[in-house]
């Protein structure tokens, strides 16, 4: 099965369009490193995810130091999510990713990188959730202050989920 790490926004935007449990009925092992679990995800759900099936990996010493050199070629990258490309690139895997900075570090490092649209693409081609909790959940995260998606990609989406 294909390997899927996480970094912090796409979990966020999962949670914030409440589905980031439905996601592990997609065919991925999906992995976060464990100063992200720790940071992020433990306090806020972590044991329901771990019980769903995500998986935390602790990195080698030598993927540890990998992420620190990620991070000082890009210090707009959070340590959290140096730690996920490191681990995408140790893993062989893909990483999802929704900060910019971080998508240019995994492409100029040749570590491929999808975003959270792409895992609304997959969620819609799975064709296990209605349509409408792919508009609604996109909707949400679209709303949110925060939001930095691509205003034209998540029009072509939440038009293409209102389709019958």
């Amino acid at each position: 099965m294909e390997i899927l790490v996480s970094d912090t926004s796409v979990v966020i935007d999962l949670e914030r369009a409440q589905l980031v449990e439905e996601i592990f009925a997609l065919p991925y092992d999906f992995i976060v490193p464990d100063i992200l679990y720790d940071l992020e995800m433990r306090s806020f759900g972590g044991e329901r995810l771990l019980e769903r099936g995500l998986q935390v990996r602790k990195l080698t010493g030598a993927q540890v130091a990998e992420a620190q050199r990620l991070r000082a070629l890009q210090r707009k990258i959070s340590v959290s999510d140096s730690y996920a490309l490191s681990l995408a690139r140790a893993e062989g895997s893909t990483l999802l990713a929704g900060d910019g900075a971080l998508r240019a570090l995994a492409e100029a490092e040749g570590v491929r990188c999808h975003g959270v649209l792409w895992v609304f693409d997959r969620l819609e081609d799975s064709r296990f959730i209605e349509r409408v909790r792919l508009h609604e959940g996109l909707t949400r995260i679209a709303g949110h202050p925060r939001c930095r998606l691509p205003r034209a990609e998540v029009a072509l989406r939440l038009a293409r989920f209102l389709e019958r």
